[in-house]
């Protein structure tokens, strides 16, 4: 797409359906095209805000099991350490630590991939675009946060 000289890069939102988004094979030049982009990005932001909330959910549920793994009266007690439940055995062995860290890792890389990817987006400064992350990142909060509440 050759952009004429009065259409140079803006710095400002802007209403329309012609925009490159993040890669140049996304060109958009129809409003279904748009319409279709804005549910993709929509779709971004509600996954990325179901990682923030799942590695959240996923550390909430592990750090105890950590803390008291690691903890003094463990090492003082292995009576007790061995009536562990099922979640304070997670990270009874040096595997199953390194498997926590190593998925809490990589949720952390995906949040972060997805985070830019979205900010990026924004940044074509397109309004419906931006409408659309916040849209995404409203609708992932609202059904991804009472999952924290869950057990």
């Amino acid at each position: 797409m050759k952009l004429r000289p009065e259409q140079g890069k803006q710095m400002y939102f802007f209403f329309s359906d012609k925009v490159v988004l993040l890669f140049d094979f996304w060109n958009v030049h129809s409003p279904a095209g748009m319409v279709l982009s804005v549910l993709v990005i929509m779709l971004l932001a509600v996954l990325y805000e179901a990682i923030k909330v799942g590695r959240a959910k996923l550390l909430q549920r592990t750090m105890p099991a950590l803390a008291h793994s690691l903890s003094q009266e463990t090492l003082q007690e292995p009576e007790r350490a061995s009536m562990n439940t099922s979640t304070e055995q997670l990270a009874s062995t040096p595997q199953k630590l390194f498997l926590w860290h190593s998925t809490q890792t990589l949720l952390h890389v995906i949040q972060v991939v997805l985070g830019y990817l979205v900010m990026l987006a924004v940044m074509s400064y397109n309004a419906w675009i931006f409408l659309g992350v916040i849209v995404g990142s409203a609708i992932g909060y609202y059904i991804a946060y009472p999952l924290l509440n869950t057990r």
